[in-house]
């Protein structure tokens, strides 16, 4: 109890002293059973808060090694933690008596989504979670007994709620990480099968609404797959079933090649989709979608006017426009919906998306087809699109680039697909068969529009001078506004239309991201690609210090809170250079490759 003594004799000094007295506390303090770490004090009630870590050695928290005996487990077992902190800061509820944010806490928990985090790190040694909270004050006076209330009883008392074995559901934790481990397990096994996902049997699509990601609950109709498109997925921890225990899942796998999912507006076409996006990302035990589970390189594209364009070569897209405007390397500005939704999809092959996710409501209409009335009228020489209808099969069969295509209004998609999925009532129909029947029957009046067999996307090699984080008197400031939306220095990066990121921490962790790439990364000859591959090398080896999503951080110091980030994939990452309005690139030349 002596350096609980000493933090509460500095906090009682310091009562009624200015705010920034608050530096006092600074550093580690023994609080007997934890350790408490004070990285980083606010300057002021109103500012961001002070940024703390909770660390309790092993010997005295005793959590199962077999929960974070490998990778996944780890990551799984981490994230339970971090909601089980945030459940005992809600059961805790600190007085939030003061100024500004004082007296608040919280952890980056997270949504329905697993995601590889900063939050909670468990190691062999010891269990930490890292907290940002709210230093109570009046005014801009210090509040000494009501912060040592705060940080020498609530604060240990959540430690012992969320990190102690003896305060842990075993059994719910295992099944936790289980069925992490079983997601990632099904992920593993996609590309042997062919297949780009996985929808299983029993599974609740829909959500609770546009504004939430919960679940609907009783009214959701449980997924069950067409037997002619059911496949059977080993799992590495068998679960409990209505009769007994079970090793092996069934549902729907979708194979590699042309998927469409055709039917009538509600009946569920758009929200299989949906889950299909977030499918790249395992889901928390209950979230209905646990056992969707997509290849982690699929990439949802859509329309996205008014985006900025860097020197895309899209001319197997669209060539030959009025004035003679080039394609091979087109920029622009203030991207039209049809070329910028061609630029989302060479953007994303070119750093390695091995599937697409289209949705027709969410797709330039003039991209996506041309019938055969307005071929009459409005002759190929004067169109300078080729609709994505004639390269989605060039796309599969030349480039090993699938595609998924929620289709509702244009049957003309019949005749390259695949597979043909029929959502009706929310239950999925293999309509394939009579899909080939329909468009063999109603012939195929469309003139073929590609002039030139589909190329591989041509590199482009970003240009570090592009990029500046610096803004006024700050060499480095890059914010997450929101989910969609950061500031890298002064110029801003609008994501509204990269929808597969799903949680804020992510886009902060984005922001960075691009920092640390152009330093380390971007020396005027690697391509984005390489850029990117070295990036995930920087995150996987977070065992090496200063790497990891710790690392991120531009003013990382060891041992010290690293901010509430999660890790990105690497198209998101992508996604946000490639709509940063400085970015300057040039093509990688035939004779470099």
């Amino acid at each position: 109890m002596g350096r609980e003594s000493e933090l509460g004799e500095i906090l009682r000094r310091i009562d009624g002293r200015g705010y920034k007295a608050y530096r006092d506390i600074q550093g580690a303090h023994d609080l007997g059973d934890l350790s408490l770490h004070v990285d980083r004090v606010q300057g002021d009630p109103f500012a961001a808060p002070s940024k703390l870590r909770l660390r309790v050695p092993q010997r005295r928290a005793g959590l199962p090694e077999a929960l974070f005996s490998n990778r996944v487990r780890r990551i799984a077992f981490e994230d339970h933690l971090a909601r089980r902190v945030a459940e005992a800061i809600r059961r805790e509820s600190p007085e939030r008596r003061g100024s500004g944010k004082s007296g608040s806490v919280r952890i980056d928990s997270g949504g329905q989504e697993v995601l590889e985090r900063t939050a909670v790190v468990v190691t062999p040694e010891f269990v930490e979670a890292r907290i940002e909270v709210g230093l109570p004050a009046a005014g801009r006076r210090v509040l000494g007994r009501a912060a040592e209330s705060l940080l020498c009883r609530s604060l240990p008392r959540i430690a012992e709620r969320a990190l102690w074995s003896a305060n842990l559901d075993e059994e719910e934790a295992t099944r936790f990480v289980e069925c992490i481990e079983n997601q990632e397990a099904i992920r593993a096994r996609l590309d042997e099968m062919g297949l780009v996902a996985f929808v299983g049997d029993g599974a609740h699509l829909p959500r609770e609404s546009g504004a939430s990601d919960r679940p609907l609950g009783e009214d959701a109709v449980p997924f069950v797959a067409p037997a002619s498109l059911q496949v059977w997925m080993p799992l590495c921890n068998p679960i409990e079933g209505p009769d007994g225990f079970v090793t092996e899942i069934a549902g729907l796998g979708i194979p590699r090649g042309v998927t469409l999912i055709v039917g009538g507006g509600y009946h569920g076409k758009s929200t299989l989709l949906r889950a299909l996006e977030r499918g790249v990302y395992p889901h928390i035990p209950g979230d209905g979608r646990e056992w969707v589970v997509s290849d982690p390189a699929l990439v949802k594209v859509r329309a996205e006017d008014g985006r900025r364009v860097e020197r895309v070569d899209i001319q197997a897209f669209i060539s030959d426009l009025p004035q003679g405007r080039e394609t091979s390397a087109f920029s622009s500005d203030d991207a039209s919906g049809s070329t910028s939704q061609a630029a989302n999809i060479v953007e994303a092959i070119e750093v390695g998306a091995r599937g697409l996710l289209l949705d027709e409501d969410t797709s330039a209409t003039n991209f996506m087809v041309r019938d055969a009335r307005m071929q009459a009228l409005v002759h190929k020489q004067h169109e300078p699109i080729t609709p994505f209808l004639e390269r989605v099969r060039e796309l599969s069969d030349r480039l090993g680039v699938s595609t998924v295509l929620v289709m509702g209004g244009v049957g003309d998609y019949f005749a390259v697909a695949d597979h043909v999925i029929m959502m009706r009532e929310f239950e999925p129909h293999d309509v394939t068969a009579e899909a080939k029947r329909i468009a063999d029957a109603s012939g195929d009046e469309r003139r073929t529009e590609a002039t030139a067999p589909l190329e591989g996307v041509t590199p482009r090699i970003p240009l570090p001078r592009s990029f500046d984080p610096s803004r006024g008197r700050r060499e480095v400031k890059i914010d997450a506004r929101s989910l969609d939306a950061i500031f890298y220095g002064d110029d801003p990066i609008d994501l509204r239309g990269v929808e597969q990121l799903v949680d804020r921490s992510q886009t902060r962790a984005v922001g960075l991201a691009i920092h640390l790439a152009a330093e380390r990364y971007m020396d005027g000859e690697a391509t984005l690609a390489e850029v990117l591959d070295r990036l995930d090398a920087f995150f996987d080896d977070a065992e090496v210090e200063g790497h990891g999503l710790d690392g991120l951080d531009p003013f990382h110091r060891p041992e010290h809170h690293p901010g509430a980030l999660a890790r990105p994939r690497r198209f998101e990452v992508a996604a946000a250079i490639n709509r940063l309005r400085t970015l300057r690139v040039r093509q990688r030349r035939p004779a470099e490759r």
